[in-house]
């Protein structure tokens, strides 16, 4: 099994929306977030890409065909290279509509108040969490460093998406590379896959709402395990 798909998207551009609807047209499993906390022993292999350093690819999608949303998007080249045979997802998303949803969702998630101080005495016996925290790390590094700290202020930001949209356009070729928004739903997807179009709805999935809970149960969660 190898990477058929490289999502090169940022989040909050429906990319959880794109992980199930990938998986119903056969590229499963996608590898999306979600993945990432729900495995934190992967945290090793994103440092490593993060730091510059050689990655087994293989090894961490070992069963997956496909990846979305971060971390995968920000290695999106790395990942072409390693995968020469694979397509390129581009999920966009309308800017302002971007911001406003990253905003209130990823750049706010972390450990808060009395869950903190929780997760914060029981780091010392849970390998774990310890690792989870590490991840935690890796989504700060992406405000520190592609959005230079400066998330916070919209210009700079909506700067940094548009860039990094025209960086996709110019760096892969345009047979290998769909440029999509998951309004769109099927149809410019599997023709772009050549694969049949689902009697199915296309699924849309992770409003802001969902959001939030999912990622307040996976810290409590998390913070109970050993």
């Amino acid at each position: 099994m190898t990477i058929k798909v490289i999502g090169a998207g940022f989040g909050r551009t429906g990319t959880l929306s794109l992980k199930k609807a990938l998986e119903e047209l056969g590229f499963s499993k996608c590898y999306h977030m979600v993945e990432l906390l729900e495995h934190p022993e992967h945290v090793t292999f994103w440092e490593n890409a993060s730091q510059e350093k050689p990655v087994d690819w293989d090894t961490l999608f070992k069963g997956y065909q496909a990846t979305v949303d971060f971390p995968g998007y920000r290695y999106y080249r790395q990942l072409m290279q390693h995968y020469p045979d694979a397509k390129v997802l581009l999920s966009i998303r309308d800017p302002e509509s971007w911001y406003e949803s990253t905003l209130n969702t990823i750049f706010k998630v972390e450990p808060k108040g009395l869950q903190k101080l929780k997760i914060t005495l029981q780091l010392p016996f849970s390998p774990r969490l310890r690792r989870l925290i590490r991840m935690f790390r890796l989504t700060k590094d992406v405000w520190q460093r592609d959005f230079q700290g400066k998330f916070s202020d919209k210009q700079h930001a909506l700067k940094v998406f548009d860039q990094h949209i025209e960086e996709v356009k110019r760096v892969v070729l345009p047979e290998r590379l769909l440029v999509y928004q998951v309004k769109e739903g099927w149809k410019p997807l599997c023709r772009f896959l050549d694969v049949p179009v689902p009697d199915q709805p296309f699924p849309h999935l992770n409003d802001r709402v969902t959001f939030q809970q999912v990622s307040q149960q996976l810290l409590n969660k998390k913070s109970h395990q050993p």
